[in-house]
């Protein structure tokens, strides 16, 4: 079970915004790249002033993102806007901007930058792994146990977890090293729908 079980109730709730949008000739790839400039800009703020208590900044802007990223996706859905172009940056835009949001952890007091290296290589491997999956059999894979929105939630929280209460930051290794083992999980998942033909 991932929070991509509850992505048609979220959309449901974002469609009267999709609609505004349209209205206003604001397009699919407006949309992504809005949400990859909001990722690296925060990232960079955060990577220059790596204090605990400004990743209370995490979990508001992963919300947004992730409502962002939900929002491009109807648009070239149910707007007809799909395009090539908007495949390439919406796959790209993801990994630049998880990177880029989830680098800053490096900076925190205590942290071990190799396992956070780690852990943004398995969780640009989960997304490969999705797609690899579509390549084989025409579906993308979105198994768990840590896919975006997963990621999304346990670093927004653990974000505001250090806003709130900066000393848990000597804990974050441990979050660190959790989450690489969940991203590695997915990784098996995602590469065993691809093998046998499933969606998840």
């Amino acid at each position: 079970m991932t929070l991509y079980k509850i992505k048609p109730a979220f959309q449901a709730l974002l469609r009267p915004s999709m609609r505004w949008l349209d209205k206003r000739h604001v397009t699919a790839n407006h949309v992504t790249l809005a949400a990859m400039l909001l990722s690296l800009l925060t990232g960079g703020l955060l990577v220059l002033f790596p204090q605990p208590s400004l990743f209370y900044l995490l979990p508001i802007v992963l919300f947004i993102r992730m409502a962002l990223n939900a929002l491009d996706g109807m648009l070239a859905r149910e707007c007809d806007q799909k395009s090539r172009l908007g495949a390439v940056l919406n796959e790209i835009g993801d990994v630049l901007s998880d990177v880029a949001l989830y680098i800053p952890f490096i900076f925190l007091p205590g942290s071990y930058a190799p396992l956070v290296l780690a852990m943004l290589f398995c969780a640009v491997l989960t997304e490969f792994c999705g797609i690899l999956a579509q390549t084989i059999n025409g579906v993308r894979s979105y198994a768990g146990p840590l896919g975006k929105s997963d990621r999304a939630l346990l670093f927004g929280a653990w974000g505001l977890v250090l806003a709130i209460w900066p000393p848990a930051a000597e804990w974050s290794n441990l979050v660190w090293g959790v989450a690489t083992l969940l991203l590695a999980w997915t990784v098996v998942n995602r590469c065993h729908s691809a093998l046998v033909g499933e969606h998840q």
